[in-house]
């Protein structure tokens, strides 16, 4: 097997560490399925449960957009905020059209598709919002990044919600094994569809109930 190919292979490893498929083991009893389904850490997802305070969320998202505008000698102009608040406000994933239909309903008023494009360009660039390449939709930073630390976006596939995980093993791994095949990486995408955590609690309570 050439290097290349071991690296590739490494990668595949990394994968299966963060995100492995048999984590709903069979064999396992409702009990035990329905611990494994919690989530790991406090950020780690962002669905609707009893416990989650939105407006704290969405200011808290809003301070660190500030916070990062100003780092980057960027102004945070009146739409910039509107368009960033609409993105942050709903923690799926919504695409330019969805943004400009949301603040048009709140307004009244419709702005040109460019405006709210423009906005989020300059969102994406202050790095307080994330591409679904995808879906080619956007969805708010709602967990402060260490330096230039790079995550993964995983989209549910039922509640569509959308959760931030640490990516930095992945694209270490892909950077890798671009190297070793002597291939320039320029761009490196990393993304994941599936069940989220809520979802997966929703499913286990569903299965003991009618056990």
């Amino acid at each position: 097997m050439s290097s290349g190919l071991e690296v590739w292979y490494d990668t595949i490893l990394h994968l299966k560490e963060y995100y492995p498929s048999n984590a709903m083991a069979h064999g396992a009893d409702a009990r035990d399925r329905r611990k494994m389904a919690q989530p790991t850490s406090p950020h780690a997802t962002l669905d609707a449960s009893r416990g989650h305070n939105h407006d704290a969320c969405l200011q808290s998202a809003l301070e660190r957009a500030r916070l990062a505008f100003d780092d980057k000698g960027m102004k945070l102009t009146p739409l910039r905020q509107r368009v960033f608040e609409e993105i942050a406000g709903s923690h799926d994933a919504l695409g330019a059209y969805d943004v400009l239909d949301r603040m048009a309903r709140k307004s009244g008023d419709r702005l040109a598709p460019i405006s709210v494009y423009r906005a989020i360009d300059a969102l994406l660039a202050a790095g307080v919002v994330h591409r679904i390449e995808s879906k080619n939709a956007f969805f708010a930073c709602h967990s402060p990044h260490q330096g230039q630390e790079r995550h993964i976006a995983l989209v549910c596939e039922r509640c569509h919600r959308v959760m931030e995980v640490s990516g930095a093993a992945i694209f270490s791994a892909l950077e890798s094994a671009s190297a070793a095949c002597g291939f320039k990486l320029s761009l490196a995408v990393a993304e994941g569809a599936g069940i989220c955590p809520g979802c997966a609690r929703q499913d286990l309570n569903a299965e003991v109930e009618t056990a």
